[in-house]
């Protein structure tokens, strides 16, 4: 049985997927419950999740009967395969509700597990295996997480950081996969990327030193030229003087920003791609 929620939420079992019930709030509770999986989830917060606005009357037996459906629907799995089976995984708990689910059953912890290789390779300055790790991390998101399920606040919080992370894990791959000399290789991702976050500063950095060390020095001038007048009309602001050095060490020919050599076990695997853009 395996639940994924970096992009639409869905349940497989034995390789197939199966059905969840449609009912926007069922979804969303289920949403809630698998993002603190393990963990007991106060009544309280659920109702909160599910009626952010209004809490109607009906709500404590609205929130009884869309646990009872979500059994129901862990009950059909066939490895689950009985309501009492279904009671043991998704399991009242003091004053709320737990899902106890064994390991590799939720795509985060298959996230959670890359980034433990990816900070294992960070530490021994592996990049050849923090690449790898961090496409590998990369590759679980198949679109907006949980992009067609009701979010409310608790879940809206979630998205947002995930989505964070998201952006975040990419820039460290880019930087790694820069270090090893890999920036002719990086253009289509990073033009792509760069047009989607118009403003978002380090991207158009990375995008820059890719450029530049692939000789194509005017389309480099190009990329910040465009920052620029996005951050100036749109936000009001100048670069950042980070922006700005990298700017005059172009325009100097800087020999910082040559290629780095290669170090110890840094000759990379192919590489996948970003799904940053293509699945979202």
């Amino acid at each position: 049985m395996k639940f994924t929620v970096l992009g639409p939420l869905t349940l497989s079992d034995g390789g197939c997927l199966r059905v969840l019930p449609t009912a926007p709030k069922t979804r969303s509770l289920l949403a809630l419950l698998l993002l603190h999986a393990g963990q007991p989830v106060p009544r309280a917060v659920c109702q909160e999740e599910l009626w952010p606005d209004e809490m109607p009357p009906t709500a404590v037996q609205s929130l009884h009967t869309r646990i009872l459906h979500l059994r129901r629907a862990l009950a059909d799995v066939p490895s689950v395969g009985s309501l009492r089976a279904a009671k043991q995984i998704l399991v009242t708990e003091p004053g709320g509700y737990a899902l106890r689910l064994g390991e590799n059953t939720v795509d985060l912890q298959d996230l959670s597990h890359r980034l433990r290789l990816a900070r294992q390779a960070e530490l021994a300055r592996d990049d050849r295996k923090l690449s790898f790790a961090l496409r590998e991390a990369l590759g679980l998101w198949r679109g907006p997480v949980l992009g067609d399920t009701l979010a409310g606040p608790r879940i809206q919080a979630h998205v947002a950081s995930l989505e964070e992370q998201r952006v975040t894990l990419l820039e460290k791959c880019v930087e790694a996969e820069l270090r090893l000399g890999l920036h002719h290789e990086l253009l289509p991702e990073l033009r792509s990327l760069t047009t989607y976050f118009a403003t978002h500063e380090n991207l158009h950095a990375q995008y820059m030193i890719a450029l530049y060390r692939s000789g194509r020095v005017a389309q480099c001038l190009e990329v910040y030229r465009r920052l620029r007048d996005h951050l100036v009309t749109q936000i009001g602001v100048e670069p950042s003087p980070r922006l700005r050095e990298l700017h005059a060490a172009v325009l100097a020919e800087s020999p910082e920003l040559a290629t780095p050599g290669p170090g110890p076990g840094d000759r990379l695997a192919p590489l996948h791609g970003s799904r940053l853009l293509s699945a979202g």
